[in-house]
């Protein structure tokens, strides 16, 4: 931290403190950037019995902010003309060649989609490959033991979509697709062109989709808030059997959801990736600078701008509260900072994780901001009142 953001620093700090006091969140780390050089940079431990102090070494599950990092991979191949946006999926991958649609009467059968599945779909979350599992029941659910990336994409496109491909906006499993499409663009394993396209170039070692047992040492447990009072401590879930502490608090180390077993060919783009506060912040960096990073460009320019185009509204998503933000190719974008309300300009972007691991980039004040924590359930609050804490100093 210099000097001269004493402020900002100090605001970033009482939001962590507000956080851990209230039984938020546990431990986090939080920090704002002007490139590579920090303006602030806050950790703070919570007295939560179980809990971790967050170090440089600290592993992070990262959940969706996989989805950016799946996203360039995308846009990497995209500027070497390996496929074009409106290629159909079923061009690389054949499962998605025949392809049914939901009717609107739930006592008709469903029907072959008219339109076709286009990679554009996908990147952009307008496929209708939803979540699954708890959120919606009888659709592939990412804790079963598939045996590889091309396995999964063959139960997934069993699965009758919500709706005709293109028509509308699902949040789903569009990017876990993306990483086997990586794997058939470039002939390549999902998880060694990330490493050699991405994450050697930009200094990520840390960066993966497994942890070996040494490094689970490292791994940040879990606050997982629950509504259980004192004395019903035990839950089951994925054959786990877990006791939430006397005092209710819910740390846990046996709650991963996903294994992160080394030399597991399950890398889901969207959601199974690990990472470190120091690591992602290089990734934020490269976003802030246009896809460049250190005087090598990961991603053109054009292929920058697509990734934050706007494709659906802020103005049109159903059943939402309108916060201002649209939907580009896994980034959120903001298009009405009144709606938003922190201070943020429009234009801002950024993603996050199930975890609440958080970040934004800001190239109109040449910043990013990225917060780290672990624990559950995942709440929008948090990205939206840290920036509220930052921006709160930038004026």
């Amino acid at each position: 931290m210099r000097n001269g953001d004493k402020k900002l620093y100090e605001s970033i700090r009482a939001y962590q403190e507000a956080l851990v006091e209230s039984k938020i969140t546990g431990s986090s780390i939080a920090g704002v950037f002007r490139g590579a050089n920090p303006l602030a940079i806050s950790s703070i431990s919570s007295t939560l019995i179980g809990d971790k102090e967050i170090r440089r070494d600290t592993i992070f599950p990262i959940w969706s902010m996989s989805k950016p990092i799946t996203t360039v991979a995308m846009m990497i191949l995209y500027d070497r003309g390996a496929y074009r946006l409106d290629d159909p999926v079923s061009k690389y991958i054949p499962y998605f060649a025949n392809i049914k649609c939901r009717p609107n009467d739930p006592n008709s059968a469903p029907y072959r989609c008219e339109n076709d599945l286009l990679i554009f779909h996908l990147l952009t979350h307008r496929s209708g490959y939803e979540y699954y599992g708890d959120q919606a029941g009888g659709g592939p659910d990412l804790r079963f033991p598939f045996s590889d990336l091309d396995d999964f994409c063959k139960h997934l496109a069993c699965q009758p979509l919500p709706f005709e491909p293109g028509t509308q906006y699902v949040y789903g499993l569009n990017q876990a697709i993306l990483g086997r499409l990586v794997e058939k663009l470039s002939g390549m394993e999902f998880y060694e062109f990330l490493k050699l396209e991405i994450f050697i170039p930009l200094g990520m070692d840390r960066t993966k989709f497994y942890i070996t047992l040494e490094e689970r040492q490292c791994l940040q447990p879990l606050y997982r808030k629950t509504s259980m009072s004192v004395g019903a401590t035990v839950e089951k879930r994925i054959g786990v059997e877990y006791k939430i502490d006397d005092n209710n608090t819910g740390i846990t180390s046996d709650f991963d959801e996903l294994s992160y077993d080394e030399g597991s060919p399950l890398q889901y783009g969207g959601e199974g990736l690990v990472s470190t506060f120091d690591d992602y912040r290089k990734f934020c960096e490269m976003l802030l600078s246009s896809g460049m990073k250190s005087g090598h460009k990961l991603i053109s320019l054009e292929s920058f701008e697509l990734m934050k185009t706007v494709v659906t509204p802020h103005s049109i998503r159903n059943g939402n509260f309108d916060n201002g933000f649209g939907f580009a190719c896994s980034f959120f974008v903001l298009e009405n900072t009144y709606l938003d309300g922190t201070g943020s300009p429009n234009g801002i972007f950024g993603w996050s994780g199930y975890h609440n691991t958080h970040f934004w980039v800001d190239q109109t004040n040449n910043i990013f901001g990225l917060f780290m924590t672990r624990t559950t359930p995942f709440t929008w609050e948090i990205q939206r009142q840290f920036r509220a804490a930052v921006y709160r100093e930038l004026r």
